[in-house]
């Protein structure tokens, strides 16, 4: 719809976004965001290096009875291991970010349409969130050394305490929170999930929200997303590939929390989002920038798999 296309013009014309001022209402939740956004881009940066330590540990395993060997392997995995322990404290601050900006974009006396023309700047905010949890589950569905560093680094600690060694790296990562970990990388897709997890919660707890309210925004969002990538007039702003994919992974980010929090999910008949249209949009693009997409809709949501999803919507996602 038309009347919503000038919110995203500033929102996704290029990537980094342009700025995007907050009014004072908006200006404690903006901070707040803006410090765990500005966050965001290094470790992005850090999960794009992430070379692990495969080399090491396949040596050790090869030779178990070589300490040097061990020793070496156990030096290659602690400092990966404590990354990915500050890639895991990094979600919970997202969480929290993106439960302020539902709050904000969702609370009365506003209706979803009117917070995003009010709140443009705290609505990008919710955009970049989703660009940066689609780009950060992209990089690590690619990359097997983050389990596997892991499970080593496990097992060396299990067997240590059997033999009654404490190790320093412990005390950087103690049970419960390998534990909690374990969990989190476990998921293909551990960003999104903790962000699905978080809209679903914040919807549960706030029984006196309208739940449409909630379903309504991320509906918007994802009809904007879709207009812009399939609307020539305002595809040709697009000055590079970067905004085609920031729009993008905004749109399946949305859907996505959509499917997790609607109680019959994003691709019924009564569905407020044209997945039909939306999937087209993506599968129009080369294989290799979409196919982490497409994967996140077969993978990540809740109601692909129902009854009430349509036969050509399940083969378009074939």
């Amino acid at each position: 719809p038309t009347h919503t296309l000038h919110i995203f013009t500033s929102l996704s014309l290029s990537s980094p976004l342009p700025p995007c001022f907050p009014t004072e209402a908006e200006t404690a939740v903006w901070n707040q965001v803006s410090a765990v956004l500005e966050e965001a881009h290094g470790i992005l940066a850090e999960l794009q290096s992430y070379n692990g330590a495969g080399q090491e540990i396949r040596e050790a395993i090869q030779n178990p009875g070589d300490l040097a060997l061990q020793e070496k392997a156990w030096n290659a995995v602690c400092p990966l291991v404590a990354k990915l322990k500050r890639f895991y404290e990094f979600s919970l601050r997202l969480e929290n970010a993106l439960r302020s900006l539902l709050e904000a974009l969702t609370s009365p006396p506003y209706a979803p349409m009117q917070h995003l023309e009010r709140e443009q700047a705290l609505a990008k905010q919710f955009a970049e969130i989703l660009h940066f949890t689609l780009s950060f589950d992209e990089l690590k569905m690619t990359n097997p050394a983050i389990q596997n560093d892991f499970s080593y680094y496990r097992r060396t600690i299990s067997r240590n305490r059997l033999n009654n060694q404490q190790l320093e790296a412990e005390n950087e990562v103690n049970n419960e929170m390998a534990n909690r970990m374990s969990l989190f990388y476990a998921e293909a897709t551990p960003m999104l999930k903790t962000l699905s997890n978080a809209t679903t919660k914040f919807v549960s707890e706030n029984k006196t929200l309208p739940i449409e309210d909630t379903t309504d925004c991320l509906s918007t969002m994802a009809c904007v997303c879709r207009v812009m990538l399939e609307t020539p007039e305002y595809r040709c702003r697009f000055t590079n590939t970067d905004t085609m994919l920031f729009c993008m992974r905004v749109m399946v980010g949305v859907i996505i929390l959509y499917d997790h929090v609607h109680p019959v999910g994003a691709f019924a008949k009564t569905s407020k989002i044209d997945m039909k249209g939306c999937i087209k949009v993506l599968k129009e693009q080369p294989s290799n920038s979409v196919e982490g997409l497409l994967n996140a809709l077969r993978y990540t949501t809740r109601h692909l798999n129902d009854d009430s999803t349509s036969k050509q919507i399940r083969a378009l996602l074939q």
